[in-house]
């Protein structure tokens, strides 16, 4: 009885054991494919694709409200903002484009646009130090429809157009470059035109060129600063600086062009978005109250909403 019921407890012990060995391989392979990485995880990708849509609505109606107001008001804003970046090697190309379009309409005001931009920016980069690339950069920046400026109530007067202006601006140069998010280009001889196709303000020499002619060509000094910062897991800022001096009339008058972006992320498909927009051009003239030209001044342009927003 004895050795019956030693035997029994040896054959217990050894099936306790092979059972804790047989758990402590799957552990161990379980752990290993845990910690194996996906070779699509060590492979730097070389081109980052994406892009946002926003589109933001408002509209209000009013009847008989004696507070006052506009009878009925619909305005709407939109963006589309395409990026597509290649690095490789020492080769670096960073392609954006930015298409924003907004207006709105009202019983006193009638249709006005609210925003129209066309913006393509493309810089390549080749590395020659830590950091440092030999570049070149090219960027045309447009509009898609008339605009016009409002000195009264009962006045407009037509100030730009498609290609009314547009600019062309290709520049090769330094770049410095020290991470995906802040890049600085300089360049000291890089060539501009300046384009009117609208004949109607070509011929008043609108936006620099002269008189009658659509287009100006313009050599100068040009400096381009662009950063890109995820602030949070809901935020994303987008800004960019640019300036320049044509060597050929006026170097002294400096064009600033600056773009500011801010998205917040609100729930999946809603977000906020701010958008802050800065130009200074001396060959660009103001509209008095009477429709006339004056001079040059600061040109500011702000837009806020909430609304749709789809990121890929």
């Amino acid at each position: 009885m004895r050795r019956f019921f030693l035997a029994a407890v040896a054959i217990v012990a050894s099936c306790v054991v092979f059972g804790q060995d047989k758990d402590i391989e799957n552990m161990k392979k379980e752990a290993a494919k845990e910690f194996q990485k996906n070779p699509e995880d060590t492979i730097p990708k070389i081109w980052r694709v994406g892009g946002l849509f926003t589109l933001n609505f408002n509209q209000a109606a009013l009847s008989n409200w004696a507070a006052g107001g506009e009878n009925s008001a619909l305005s709407f804003n939109s963006l589309l903002s395409l990026h597509a970046f290649y690095k490789k090697n020492r080769d670096a190309w960073d392609n954006t484009l930015d298409l924003a379009y907004g207006g709105l309409s009202s019983t006193t005001q009638g249709k006005r646009k609210t925003d129209d931009r066309i913006d393509l920016l493309s810089r390549y980069g080749y590395e020659i130090a830590k950091k440092w690339y030999l570049s070149a950069l090219f960027n045309f920046r447009t509009q898609f429809a008339k605009g016009y400026n409002y000195p009264s109530a009962n006045t407009k007067v037509l100030t730009s157009d498609f290609l009314s202006p547009a600019y062309v601006l290709l520049s090769p140069g330094i770049m410095y470059k020290p991470n995906d998010e802040f890049a600085a280009f300089i360049s000291p001889a890089t060539a501009r035109w300046v384009i009117v196709r609208n004949d109607t303000l070509a011929s008043i020499g609108a936006f620099g060129v002269d008189s009658g002619k659509n287009v100006k060509f313009e050599l100068g000094a040009f400096a381009s600063f662009t950063y890109n910062k995820k602030i949070s897991a809901n935020s994303v800022y987008t800004g960019r600086l640019d300036f320049f001096s044509n060597y050929l009339h006026d170097p002294q008058n400096i064009d600033i062009y600056m773009t500011n972006l801010l998205v917040v992320k609100v729930t999946k498909i809603i977000s906020m978005t701010f958008s802050l927009n800065l130009i200074y051009d001396n060959d660009i003239k103001t509209v008095k109250s009477d429709g006339t030209s004056g001079g040059a001044a600061l040109q500011l342009q702000e837009v806020l909403g909430i609304g749709l927003s789809l990121k890929f």
